[in-house]
Formats: C-alpha cells, structure tokens, sequence
C-alpha cells in the first residue's frame, strides 16, 4: 500500500492513523503502551513536518500522547535511542523498515527536497545501529 486511497486522493489524518495501527499494531511504537483507554493513538512524523516530513502514511506511525509530545522534533534516532535507554521496547528493525519505505516512496513520488536528505541520513543511523548490535 503506498499511503493513497484507491480514488487516488490522499487519505484524511483519521484514515492514516487507523492505517498506521493496522500495520504497526495496537501499542505505541516508541514505548509499548497499549493504544486504547486514557492511552489515545496519535499520529507521529517520523520525518518531523518542520524538517520538510510529508503527511504521507509512510511518514506517520501510531504513537501515544506522550511520546509524540515528548519526541517533538527530535529525529527518530534520536528518539529510538532515548526510548531504549529508558527501558522502552522501542524497535531500530522497525524504524528502518518505515525508513526504507518513506526513502522508496519519496523516490516513487518526487518532491520532498528537505525531507529525502534528512531521511537518508537518518537510514544511515539506524543501519549503524543495527550493525554495532
């Protein structure tokens, strides 16, 4: 799925969200806490918007409240790593499969001239990460 509604319009904030807890499931992606409750699902960029992040499905994942909040404009390196040094079961495997996908899909669509060096260089981050484990 490439983000866009089969009409070829660009999904709604709200269709995006529940795409993104479709595909990575009902807990935060940062910290593990369940999406339900007091515990809302927001939509967090990996790409923050101020870095040029497109509000494209492949930028958004589903995050808490506090995580989201907390994140701001952090990159999400960055923020991976903060997460894990608190004991969080944040994922870096995870965070450069949606990487590599918002990477593939900037290629696919064009544009995004500030977003794809930010992105790119973040890849190059988490595969170190993965490579020193």
């Amino acid at each position: 799925m490439d983000g866009h509604a089969r009409s070829g319009h660009q999904p709604t904030r709200t269709d995006r969200l529940e795409q993104a807890v479709a595909r990575d499931g009902p807990a935060c992606v940062w910290c593990g806490r369940e999406l339900t409750g007091l515990v809302r699902a927001t939509t967090d960029h990996l790409v923050p918007r101020v870095k040029g992040g497109p509000s494209w499905l492949e930028n958004e994942a589903a995050a808490c409240r506090r995580c989201n909040g907390e994140r701001g404009h952090t990159s999400p390196v960055d923020w991976l790593l903060e997460c894990r040094g608190r004991g969080w079961p944040a994922d870096p495997a995870w965070l450069r499969r949606r990487l590599e996908e918002l990477d593939a899909a900037i290629a696919a669509r064009g544009g995004q001239r500030r977003a794809r060096p930010y992105v790119q260089a973040q890849l190059r981050r988490v595969r170190r990460l993965a490579d020193a484990a």
